[in-house]
This record gives structure tokens, C-alpha cells and sequence, in this order.
């Protein structure tokens, strides 16, 4: 049986849906809802139910069915979300005091989608992981609540089952799949103590010893705590909001690892800067983390946290596995022009690159064929649109609203795994009905007196090629971590030094080099890695060669200045200083 991934589309126009590849003609399975304030909108995690918000009520629809399974007069709704099994609607209103200051009512409701009945209502100030978590059976759901994690059970939000209670408990996501249902648990560090994350398989919180694993860390004001799909490990990514060492605008990020089975570790990233996006694949063997300051690298990695394959440098900030992992996809959005790089994952070849300007939204559809993007609003107010394309790189749909209106959300209809089989990947372009309408590159300015002479390069930087790490695991050749890296640097120095001091030792005393030089030729553009020492080194040079200029002028006869003099008197212990920097000492 062939199935259509339909969209729903949100925006100034209404709600509607619209039926996915090949007819992309609006669906009749769901009557269009022509109101201009639709705030909210959610799919079942099986696509069979739709729930949407129009400013007047909730209201909750059988898609498959085509009809109305429920409505609720809940007008200031602005969030979300059906439990994984359909059984409860969860909605979240904007919290507001009374006008007297006491408390306001409660704004977090859970109702049960088939008798209507509200189960509970609960106080929820902050918009933030403000729903609920389900475990995928719903045998148990959890809130944050007071720097505590509260367990129901069976959906009776009456009885607090369990409780987890840490010093300060900021964040908490549940493991996915079947039983046991795991907890990783992020308590924030203060006072000069570390943040740390820690696993638990619910029930058991009896303390640091009862936790499956345990990882600490400072400089972290925030993290994302990713699980992959087998639920055996989470990929943790502590974030601060500043770079005190004002490398970055980002602030500084580090990934860490922790497996269910205790062991944990610090992904080492071989190249320095920001980390954009980190993905699991659904296979749950493989991440890959897009990383280090323009032009980003991509690098999958195993779950030893050794790199399996290195995409090379490019213009990158995001990463898409499709639903069966099959294919990668790396893009560049946001501030970045919107280029995407399609990857045959199995034996890692590129298969398309197209474009994707302004691009504010990608999704891969769930048959792992088709990907949408889309310019949605506020992010950007012009060209609101979307496009379908298939992975080989041909658009085969694309539609934008009038200028006078606005698109704000886009969203495919999810399927369970399973529903769509993973076919063959294709390298050939499919037919497109689509004309490309990408925007020819525009040239950069030239002066007229270069205009008819020969374009010369101009790249800042030179790309990374791609690279097969799966030899280098073989080998004991794994990343060197920074303090490894830096005692070979240290050893290379000194061994180049001694190689120079050999060859001047061979020239004789007639053609005996100027210390400085031999130590400039030693270690020719050598940094150290720690951007304060190489700015030392940077400083001695300079005043060393300034020395080298005065005692020029002093051989050709030239009256010196007493400060000048004293600067040349120096030059042995700036010298000997330098000499340190240089190999670390």
C-alpha cells in the first residue's frame, strides 16, 4: 500500500493541509481553517490525530478519519502536544497573576482525548519545557516542579508515584523506546562546584551510587541532552554564554558522552570553535557533530568517540540524518547562504548539493525521500514559502504565499517506524516539472582597471577535502587530545632547534647566523595552541628585531640614544625568554 505524507501549513491564509509527493494538491481528508489566528499546532506521534488552536477553541481532529474527535474552549492556547499513545491533550496558556496580585489560575491543562474530561490542572510560569514528559507506553509522565523531577504513573496525575530530588534538578529528558524507562538528570554547578549530568533507570534514585552513570563539568550554563534511539547512551552539550577567551560570539561548547553501561567521555573535536549541531543517527552507532569556526567540519563519530569519517571543511551549521539513516544531510542556514550537502551514508559519497536560500525551516518527510524547506515568519517577513525537494536535488514543488500575507509554520504528517520501507539510494537526478529558480551567483566588484585581466583566486581559506578515518582506526592513531598535542609540538621544536645548531655548527664561524634568526628559522610559524603565549612570541619578535635595526645603525656609525643602548643590552634575556615560549618550557 502507498502512502501520501501530507503537510500542514500554518500562516496569515489559515491552516490547511496539503497532500505530500507525487500531487501536492490540498487535502480533502482536512477542511481548511480560514482563521488568521491560529497559534498553535501538533501532530499524534503516529500522525493519526491532528490538534489545533484558532483563537476561539482547541479543537482535535481523526485525520485518517476525516472527522472531529474533540473540542475544547481553551481560546488563549499558544501550546500543544498529545501524549504518544493519544490518550491526553496537553495545552499550555500564558501564565497571568490576578489584578489584585494573588496567584493566577492554573494554566497548564491535561485532558483525556476520549471522554473530554480534564484530569489536571497544574501552575506552569515559564513557557520553557513547559509539557509534560511521556515515556513512549505512557506508563509514566514527569514535570520539573521546584528544582525536582515529579513521576505519574498510568496517567493518574492525582498521586506523585516517585520523586527524584538532587540539589537543584534544571533540565531532565527521558529515554525513548520500551521498558526500562531511563532519566538523564542535569544539575547545574554553583559555588566553584561542578555541573553535572547523571543516568538513572527509573525508579532507582537512591543517590549517586544507585545512577547508571555520572559525568561532571565545568563551564556550562546550559546543556542539550541528546538520547539516541536504542536509549544505550546520551550525547551531552554544555554550552556557556560567553567565550572569556573572546574567540567566540557563540560562547564555548564541549560535547561529552555517556553510555547506559557507565561509561562516559569528552568528545575531542580536532578543530577549535563553535559546536553548531550534534546528530544522532537512528541506527544509534554513529553521531555527527558540525564544529570549529567557518568553514565548519562535519565528522561522524563511533561510539568509542573515535571519528569514523571526516567531511571535510565547508559552509555548514546543521546536520539531518534521514528517518532510516540512510543519508546525511549538512546545510548551512541562518546567517549562512543555504547550501546543503546530500551524503550516501553507507559508503559516504555525496550524491546532490543543491541551494536553499533563506531558508528558515528543513524537515525530512518520513518515507526518507523527500525533504521540505521553507522561509517561515518572523524569522524573515518576505518570500514566505516552501519547497519539497527529493535528495537527488530536484525541487518538485514549490509554492509562495502572496507578499501581503505571511507563512509562519510548516510540518509533515509523522508515520511510525516501519510504514515506509528504506529504498535504494539514487544518485541520479529524478524529473523535475519544477524550473530551477535559483538565483544566479552574483559577481564581486572589480575596479575597471582589472576587468579585462584574468579572475584570481580569492578564497580566505581553503577547504578540507573529505576523509575515510575507518584506516586510522586500525592503528593506535586515535585524536590526540590538547595536552598531547602540545608536548609533540614541544619535541618538534626542540628537535629543530638541535638540527639547526647542527648545520650552523657545519657552516663554521664565518657564516654563523644572528641568534634570533636561527631561532625564526628553527621554528618557522610554530604556534603553541594558547593564544596568550603565541601573542608573547609575537611581541618578543618585534622587539628583537627593532634591537637588529639599532645595531645596524651603530655598525654604519650612527650616535645612539642612552634608552637605545639599553634596549640592545637586553637582547640576551629576550632572547632566552623567547627560547622558553618556543618549546614550552
Amino acid at each position: 500500500m502507498s502512502f501520501l505524507c501530507p503537510l500542514a501549513v500554518r500562516g496569515s491564509e489559515g491552516l490547511y493541509m496539503v497532500n505530500g509527493p507525487p500531487s501536492f494538491t490540498e487535502s480533502v481528508a482536512f477542511q481548511r481553517d480560514s482563521g488568521k489566528n491560529c497559534k498553535a499546532v501538533a501532530f499524534s506521534k503516529d500522525g493519526s490525530l491532528f490538534a489545533w488552536c484558532n483563537g476561539e477553541k482547541v479543537n482535535v481532529v481523526n485525520v485518517t478519519r476525516a472527522e472531529l474527535l474533540r473540542s475544547f474552549d481553551l481560546p488563549k492556547t499558544v501550546c500543544l502536544e498529545i501524549s504518544p499513545k493519544n490518550n491526553v491533550l496537553a495545552t499550555w496558556q500564558a501564565y497571568a497573576t490576578a489584578k489584585d496580585g494573588t496567584a493566577g489560575v492554573p494554566n497548564l491543562q491535561l485532558h483525556d482525548l476520549r471522554t473530554g474530561k480534564c484530569l489536571k490542572s497544574f501552575m506552569q510560569k515559564k513557557m520553557q519545557n513547559w509539557c509534560p514528559c511521556w515515556a513512549d507506553d505512557e506508563s509514566i509522565c514527569a514535570r520539573n516542579v521546584n528544582n525536582e523531577v515529579h513521576f505519574f504513573e498510568n496517567n493518574n496525575f492525582n498521586t506523585i508515584a516517585n520523586k527524584l530530588h538532587l540539589q537543584k534538578v534544571s533540565d531532565f529528558v527521558l529515554s525513548p523506546g520500551a521498558q526500562p524507562i531511563k532519566v538523564a538528570v542535569y544539575v547545574p554547578g554553583s559555588k566553584g562546584a561542578p555541573s553535572f549530568v547523571r543516568l538513572y533507570q527509573y525508579p532507582n534514585f537512591g543517590g549517586p551510587q544507585s545512577a547508571l552513570a555520572n559525568k561532571s563539568f565545568f563551564k556550562a550554563d546550559k546543556v542539550t541532552m541528546l538520547w539516541n534511539k536504542k536509549a544505550t547512551a546520551v550525547l551531552v552539550m554544555a554550552s556557556t554564554e560567553v567565550d572569556k577567551s573572546g574567540a567566540s560570539y557563540y560562547g564555548e561548547q564541549t560535547l561529552h558522552y555517556l553510555a547506559a553501561s557507565g561509561e562516559s567521555a569528552v568528545v575531542q573535536l580536532p578543530k577549535n570553535g563553535p559546536i553548531y549541531d550534534v546528530a544522532w543517527s537512528p541506527n544509534s552507532v554513529d553521531f555527527c557533530v558540525v564544529y570549529g569556526f567557518m568553514p565548519a567540519k562535519a565528522t561522524v563519530f563511533n561510539l568509542k568517540c573515535d571519528p569514523v569519517f571526516d567531511f571535510g571543511t565547508g559552509p555548514r551549521n546543521a546536520a539531518y540524518y534521514s528517518p532510516h539513516g540512510h543519508i546525511l544531510v549538512l546545510a548551512g542556514f541562518g546567517n549562512l547562504r543555504g547550501q546543503m550537502e546530500v551524503w550516501d551514508v553507507k559508503n559516504y559519497k555525496l550524491i546532490s548539493k543543491p541551494v536553499a536560500s533563506d531558508s528558515t525551516y528543513f524537515a525530512w518527510c518520513p518515507d526518507g525521500e523527500h525533504i521540505v524547506t521553507a522561509t517561515c515568519a518572523p524569522r524573515l517577513r518576505v518570500s514566505n514559502g516552501y519547497k519539497v525537494w527529493h535528495y537527488t536535488g530536484s525541487v518538485l514543488h514549490s509554492h509562495e504565499v502572496p507578499s501581503d500575507e505571511e507563512m509562519w509554520q510548516v510540518l509533515w504528517q509523522p508515520f511510525l517506524d516501519g510504514v515506509f520501507p528504506e529504498k535504494a539510494v539514487k544518485y541520479q537526478a529524478v524529473p523535475s516539472q519544477v524550473a530551477s529558480a535559483e538565483p544566479r551567483p552574483v559577481q564581486a566588484y572589480r575596479p575597471p582597471a582589472l576587468r579585462n585581466k584574468p579572475v584570481t583566486s580569492s578564497k580566505l581559506h581553503e577547504d578540507e577535502p573529505p576523509q575515510n578515518m575507518k584506516s586510522q582506526l586500525g592503528g593506535s592513531d586515535k585524536p590526540l587530545s590538547k595536552t598531547a598535542l602540545k608536548n609533540q609540538r614541544k619535541h618538534e621544536a626542540k628537535k629543530a632547534a638541535k638540527q639547526e645548531a647542527k648545520a650552523d655548527a657545519h657552516q663554521g664561524p664565518a657564516q654563523v647566523k644572528t641568534p634570533q634568526n636561527a631561532l625564526q628559522n628553527a621554528v618557522p610559524a610554530m604556534t603553541t595552541g594558547d593564544p596568550e603565549v603565541d601573542k608573547k612570541i609575537k611581541n618578543l619578535k618585534k622587539k628583537l628585531k627593532a634591537i637588529e635595526q639599532l645595531k645596524e645603525q651603530a655598525a654604519a656609525g650612527k650616535q645612539l640614544e642612552k634608552n637605545q643602548v639599553e634596549k640592545i643590552q637586553k637582547e640576551a634575556a629576550l632572547l632566552k625568554e623567547l627560547e622558553d615560549l618556543e618549546l614550552g618550557v
